[in-house]
């Protein structure tokens, strides 16, 4: 089976220039982690995620410190959390983003996720226009169905 017979192909997207707090909103209105990012061009400008949030938010030696994390200043992280409503999704959005084509194999999509550890990948063109987005949960309903078992 191949990414375009499980992919979403009605794609809701960001544009740099929406606003930050805005765009969260959208995530946890939507219950999912992140969404791509289209530029004025049609194309695929970067992917704006939770986790980009939390990295602008939290201490930049969060990722250094291990499991061990004392926040010293909560006022800090509360003052950046309030600015997020001046930025634009474009401030803080991820610009290398893992994209694939719509005519891999699930295997191989599967592996692209696991490898990558990211939850959903921007399914481009040639041209570089997203023509879909799969995630993890549509890798595993189509593996499940060509396996035969049934799940919701």
């Amino acid at each position: 089976m191949k990414v375009k017979e499980v992919m979403q192909k009605e794609v809701t997207s960001l544009k740099p220039e929406d606003n930050a707090l805005e765009a969260l909103n959208l995530l946890f209105k939507m219950q999912i982690s992140g969404l791509p990012v289209i530029n004025a061009q049609q194309k695929l400008a970067g992917m704006f995620t939770e986790k980009d949030v939390l990295k602008y938010v939290l201490p930049s030696y969060i990722e250094q410190v291990g499991m061990f994390v004392y926040q010293e200043n909560p006022k800090s992280t509360g003052r950046k959390f309030s600015l997020l409503g001046k930025l634009t999704v474009g401030e803080l959005m991820r610009r290398d983003v893992v994209t694939t084509s719509e005519d891999i194999t699930l295997c191989e999509a599967a592996r692209l996720m696991l490898t990558q550890r990211i939850r959903r990948v921007p399914v481009v063109d040639q041209g570089g226009s997203v023509v879909g987005i799969v995630a993890r949960g549509d890798i595993l309903k189509g593996i499940a169905a060509e396996a035969g078992a049934k799940i919701n």
